[in-house]
């Protein structure tokens, strides 16, 4: 998922004015508004970047936001994975290229890492001068890689949360708060809805294109299970499995062919429903007095979501560390991060609260996010990385269970048994090592157990 590609314009207009604003009538940036130590220098530099990859895109990143930067010729290259790396590694072997700062998300990073890699600048002392912008501390040490070292500092996230129409808070269990509670106590309220308005009224996007594939592999396996791959067959598996059975059956039977729940919502058919931001604002913008957003449910290992997360890391080759510095810093203004969201309703990393002057609609989800983000049994899990090709038939695997135990009533344990040996099958293929929640495998493949 390209979460970045959408925010080519949003991030002009952002940069552009934290631009102005912080510089002389030159348009350059000072140290004083940018924290750096010393006026950035005029080398220019290349911005290499795995997302806007269309030529609306390109313009539109080279023209408002890097030209208008600095006095520095800012170029953007964009690129695909694989020459991305190429670039980046050969640039690496001649100790000074062009590329001064990279844009990535997570996964894209995996490839460049390693005790045997020596590519990019410990952006431990930046993210230190930072640390008063409220970075959130767990996404700083996912841009840890698993090192001692800060290799990127993230810059913007989606995740996925409830929609509530206000309707159904009537329906909640005694005691039950929609902004914490179990998976357990969501079929409570969802059989409330069911029984005492007369129709289901909960729902996942598990439509042909929804992604309820996401919500397993991030929400449901690692908040009963802690892992995903190396829990896939566990005991605490089949409780799940068997949690989910119990809840679909007070699930509108529409959501095997829902995809956007906003749709849903918007017609009155779902008053609860658990999807992507992006694939929610609809709702909040359309009728903004009748829904608000909340966290999704945790589980006996804690709340788990799933974070789709980007952000910047330096080269060691790069010609001009200060300007990439302070493009970084601008990035993660809560000026520049609250335009971006107004423009695209992507969110922030920032551990703040957003500015009163967003829209409505954008308050409303931009609350869910946040108290998602700081519930105190939050936990990041993060997308599939490593399967390259086989990230299809990764997610498959977890559609396939779903439809077998939860849709056609198979036996659990037969199924993960199955299954699991499907998904090896998978992680051996592709040679992808464990990712977050799943512990560390090194180089050597993920083990299902």
């Amino acid at each position: 998922m390209r979460l970045i590609r959408f925010v080519g314009v949003a991030m002009a207009g952002a940069i552009v004015a934290a631009a102005c604003g912080g510089s002389g009538g030159s348009g350059t940036p000072t140290a004083a508004a940018t924290g750096s130590a010393a006026v950035i220098s005029s080398d220019p530099f290349v911005l290499l970047s795995t997302q806007f990859n269309n030529v609306t895109e390109r313009e539109a990143v080279q023209k408002q936001i890097l030209d208008p930067f600095t006095k520095a010729k800012v170029e953007y290259v964009g690129s695909e994975i694989g020459p991305f790396n190429d670039r980046i590694v050969a640039e690496s072997k001649t100790g000074k290229g062009q590329v001064g700062v990279v844009l990535g998300q997570h996964g894209d990073f995996g490839a460049l890492v390693g005790p045997d890699k020596d590519i990019f600048e410990d952006l431990t002392p930046l993210a230190n001068r930072l640390k008063d912008r409220g970075i959130a501390a767990e996404l700083l040490d996912l841009g840890k890689l698993g090192t001692g070292k800060q290799v990127y500092i993230p810059s913007m996230q989606a995740t996925y949360i409830l929609g509530v129409n206000k309707q159904a808070l009537q329906y909640l269990p005694s005691g039950v708060s929609v902004d914490d509670m179990t998976y357990t106590q969501l079929r409570d309220w969802c059989k409330n809805i069911a029984e005492k308005s007369g129709s289901k009224r909960c729902a996942i996007p598990a439509g042909p294109n929804g992604l309820y594939h996401r919500i397993i592999q991030g929400y449901l396996y690692p908040s009963y299970t802690g892992g995903l791959v190396t829990t896939y067959k566990s005991a605490d598996a089949e409780k799940m499995w068997g949690d989910v059975k119990d809840l679909w059956q007070y699930m509108n039977a529409k959501s095997l062919n829902i995809d956007f729940m906003q749709e849903s919502l918007l017609s009155g058919e779902v008053w609860v429903g658990l999807d992507h931001v992006a694939r929610l604002v609809d709702a909040f913008k359309l009728k903004p007095n009748d829904f608000q957003a909340a966290p999704a449910p945790k589980g006996p290992k804690g709340l788990y979501y799933m974070s789709v997360i980007a952000g910047f890391a330096i080269p060691k080759s790069s010609p001009n560390k200060s300007g990439a510095e302070a493009f970084i810093d601008y990035m993660v203004t809560a000026e520049t991060q609250a335009k971006v969201l107004s423009a695209v309703a992507f969110f922030p990393v920032l551990d703040k609260a957003m500015p009163t002057d967003l829209p409505q609609y954008l308050k409303i989800e931009a609350d869910g996010v946040q108290k998602q983000l700081k519930h105190k049994d939050a936990k990041v899990a993060l997308l599939p990385i490593g399967l390259g090709s086989k990230g299809g038939d990764f997610n498959n695997v977890q559609k396939n269970t779903f439809q077998r135990i939860v849709v056609k009533g198979e036996d659990i344990a037969k199924v993960l048994s199955e299954e699991g040996a499907n998904l090896q099958k998978v992680m051996t293929d592709a040679k992808a090592p464990c990712w977050r929640p799943d512990p560390d495998s090194g180089t050597t493949p993920c083990q299902v157990k």
